[in-house]
């Protein structure tokens, strides 16, 4: 079984393909998964690995290792342009995640004021008012639109709850005004006998139908870059990436990278 990725609460600097010079933050277990969502293309793996028995990462000791990291970077003359938090699963499912981003963004301005921090969220948990305020506040709120349709959404993203759905998060989306990145995963292949296919023209109508109406500051579309627990996935070209990011900056007038 594919496992999780990070063995530790701070991981890199690595080089992030949408982000650069990236330290991450891992807030969920070391040693396993908890994850609101049980994506078919989580390179961590699926949740039925188990959480492991680590737990999330007490805010104190997140702080701790943080500071001691980037000390450690800035000593060293090392860059940095992003402190991004990622790791086994959705890092605002953390107990006090508020109070790690502002722990977060005070060691930032004190150690690499340049640097940006950025969360890579599911969008699960942003109809929490205190989640909702805390990914205000960070640079780069990247949240996860992966389809505008139900069905499609749960057959990929096989969220845990049974009531998330797309129309559902999308009004949630909204309420950012703007201060938000929306991240889509584009994919297809097969999984249990059930075919799985984001890009068809249905689909991307029904995204940019979803991005007017959200007018995030930027859409992020990408593919899968790396070993999948669901093994019969296909990573959609980088040429046709280009032609469905051209067609959604045409058609929004958001701007649109493609990793």
């Amino acid at each position: 079984m594919q496992r999780v990725l990070f063995h530790s609460t701070i991981f890199g600097p690595i080089h992030s393909r949408r982000l650069g010079t990236s330290l991450g933050v891992n807030l969920t277990p070391n040693d396993g998964k908890v994850c609101s969502f049980d994506c078919l293309y989580c390179e961590a793996g699926f949740n039925a690995q188990g959480p492991g028995t680590t737990g999330f990462a007490p805010r104190a000791e997140v702080a701790r290792l943080l500071e001691a990291k980037l000390g450690e970077m800035r000593a060293a003359g090392e860059p940095l342009d992003v402190i991004t938090f990622s790791g086994n699963g959705e890092p605002t499912l953390h107990p006090d995640f508020g109070g790690v981003i502002e722990d977060t963004l005070s060691l930032r301005d004190r150690y690499y004021p340049e640097a940006k921090v950025s969360v890579l969220s599911n969008s699960t948990r942003i109809g929490r008012p205190d989640v909702a305020e805390a990914l205000r506040r960070v640079d780069n709120n990247i949240l996860k639109l992966d389809s505008a349709l139900s069905p499609t959404l749960r057959l990929i993203d096989r969220p845990v709850s049974q009531s998330f759905t797309a129309e559902g998060v999308i009004e949630e989306l909204k309420r950012f005004s703007g201060q938000c990145i929306i991240q889509t995963l584009l994919v297809r292949g097969e999984h249990d006998g059930e075919r799985i296919d984001n890009t068809t023209p249905a689909e991307i109508d029904a995204l940019i139908r979803a991005y007017r109406e959200i007018g995030p500051r930027q859409v992020m579309v990408y593919s899968i870059d790396r070993k999948t627990p669901a093994e019969k996935l296909v990573k959609v070209p980088r040429e046709e990436l280009d032609r469905i990011a051209a067609r959604i900056h045409s058609e929004t007038g958001i701007e649109v990278t493609v990793a």
